[in-house]
């Protein structure tokens, strides 16, 4: 029934988030603590390449990794138009094993909270780090939710065709920690619908205590972690991103 970053889902993704469009910073961010880093660098979640393609053209050395086929197909394109050629991986983050070691993987901007099993996640981050490799991980905290809203936007392809997405709160989970939407892809030509796409969005959130203690349990240490791509030792309450770093022993 739902759709997963499909084709309808990567246009707009390609329209909203062009190759080295920044998101509150987390480009210059990431190159930062980045520096000095001589060997392999793994991007999960790599999408098509708006993270990615600028840590390449600074000269990191840099792997992609992504579930969705249509990302990775633009990614490569992307890549190709600007001369690089990247290793891209298709996968799933809770399950996945690949030949090559990395000084460290990354996920910025939230996009480990799409992850349905974390653990098993790190885990396999943890086995494809080289010892004194270091995760980065960001993670989002809701804000405003509320269940039942709708919103509609839409994206011009070109004067005759567009994109209508249709974004709905389904529900919030105190419990299990998740918030669910619905989005609804629209493909309109001369008025009239040519495709759609229905994709079940759900976000996972953490703890800072619960996360740091995940990340101990799979035996990552010199856990530490900061608030809105800033250098803030304790997050406050306003804080909507926390990035946690930590190092395979």
């Amino acid at each position: 029934m739902f759709s997963y970053y499909g084709a309808l889902c990567t246009e707009v993704y390609d329209i909203t988030k062009p190759e080295g469009y920044s998101i509150d910073g987390d480009i210059e961010y990431y190159l930062e603590r980045l520096k000095g880093t001589r060997g392999k660098i793994l991007e999960a979640c790599v999408g098509s390449g708006r993270f990615l393609i600028p840590l390449l053209e600074k000269g990191l050395i840099v792997d992609g990794f992504d579930y969705s086929p249509e990302m990775l197909d633009s990614c490569r394109k992307r890549c190709r138009e600007k001369g690089l050629n990247p290793k891209l991986y298709e996968g799933n983050l809770s399950s996945f094993s690949l030949e090559s070691k990395y000084e460290a993987i990354v996920i910025p901007t939230g996009s480990f909270c799409l992850i349905e099993n974390a653990t098993d996640a790190l885990k396999c981050f943890y086995d494809h780090l080289i010892p004194g490799g270091r995760v980065i991980v960001d993670l989002q905290i809701p804000n405003n939710w509320r269940t039942g809203e709708i919103t509609t936007s839409t994206f011009p392809l070109s004067n005759e065709e567009g994109i209508l997405l249709e974004n709905k709160s389904i529900e919030i989970n105190w419990v299990d920690q998740y918030t669910l939407s619905y989005l609804k892809y629209e493909k309109w030509r001369k008025g009239k619908l040519v495709d759609t796409e229905l994709q079940k969005f759900a976000m996972r959130w953490y703890g800072i205590e619960e996360f740091k203690l995940i990340l101990e349990s799979i035996g990552f240490s010199d856990i530490t972690c900061s608030a809105d791509y800033t250098y803030k030792k304790q997050p406050s309450k306003e804080c909507q991103l926390i990035t946690f770093e930590a190092i395979r022993k």
